[in-house]
């Protein structure tokens, strides 16, 4: 079934390699997305989703799966690409506008000032991110609403949830990440997050091989020594270490067990039963198990 001509799926595929490496690539993606898309739930027949368009990697990645899943009629929905740009320094403001145009692609350029919010309001040498995403977040939630749009569709991978568990562990004394379906606060849109089963590294290699134009993320600045780049580090070490560890440690996330947990929220310690009890020989009053 995935064996047809890239060129016939839509032009976001036109000039991909041919080669027997790249059309697994490719595979192993869509397998992924399809996977996540379905496990989860979040195709809603006749939705409309916001797709977030940075100009990186993931999310050209993403842009490119859905519309192969959409010609091959896995994914009934209406999607619109959309930009938020939010004025940082050097952001080169024609690239997505100009490339979505190429490849017909139904889509929303927004601008709003957010960098000098951020400036204004973080205090010298602290990062940015926390308030810029809130912010940036803010503003897709309200586009959606104004596009009609039932869900906002991030490019969040693999190993973006990986290392915001341990972000998490680390340093928020906390166990949790990104989950690849939420409901926002105002209970009225849906996050999702389709590539949550798909590795960065393939991501990095889909869109170079396809040639997209790529954005940086880095130009406000801020980005070096964040605890995130840290705990980056801390993976790529132990995935140089031990090939295939960040699979085993993701999927650890979706093998949860309560029980062997230490939250009384999630488990029900005090109310745990003994059962197939016998008494001790040596003993009138205490119960052993079996």
């Amino acid at each position: 079934m995935l064996d047809d001509d890239l060129d016939d799926i839509h032009p976001l595929f036109h000039g991909a390699p041919s080669s027997a490496s790249f059309k697994k690539l490719r595979k192993r993606i869509v397998r992924y997305t399809r996977e996540a898309i379905e496990q989860y739930g979040m195709i809603e027949r006749d939705a409309r989703w916001l797709v977030c368009l940075s100009g990186g990697k993931d999310s050209y990645t993403l842009l490119a799966v859905l519309y192969e899943l959409k010609w091959r009629g896995l994914l009934p929905v209406d999607l619109l690409a959309c930009n938020l740009d939010q004025g940082q320094p050097n952001f080169p403001a024609t690239v997505l506008p100009a490339f979505l145009e190429k490849m017909g692609v139904p889509h929303r350029i927004e601008y709003q000032d957010t960098y000098s919010i951020v400036k204004d309001k973080v205090p010298a040498g602290r990062t940015y991110c926390a308030l810029c995403s809130r912010l940036r977040r803010g503003n897709l939630y309200r586009i959606a609403r104004e596009e009609g749009c039932s869900a906002v569709v991030l490019g969040h991978h693999r190993d973006d949830i990986l290392e915001t568990f341990f972000m998490n562990l680390f340093h928020g004394g906390r166990l949790a990440t990104m989950p690849p379906k939420l409901v926002n606060e105002e209970k009225d849109l849906f996050v999702y997050r389709p590539l949550a089963h798909v590795a960065e590294e393939d991501c990095e290699k889909f869109a170079k091989a396809m040639n997209y134009p790529i954005i940086p993320c880095d130009l406000c600045g801020s980005q070096d020594g964040l605890q995130r780049q840290q705990v980056k580090q801390i993976l790529d070490q132990w995935e140089k270490n031990s090939p295939g560890r960040r699979q085993v440690m993701f999927r650890s996330l979706m093998n949860i067990r309560p029980s062997h947990m230490l939250d009384p929220k999630i488990f029900d310690f005090v109310g745990l039963a003994r059962e197939n009890l016998k008494f001790d020989e040596n003993s009138d009053d205490i119960p052993m198990l079996r």
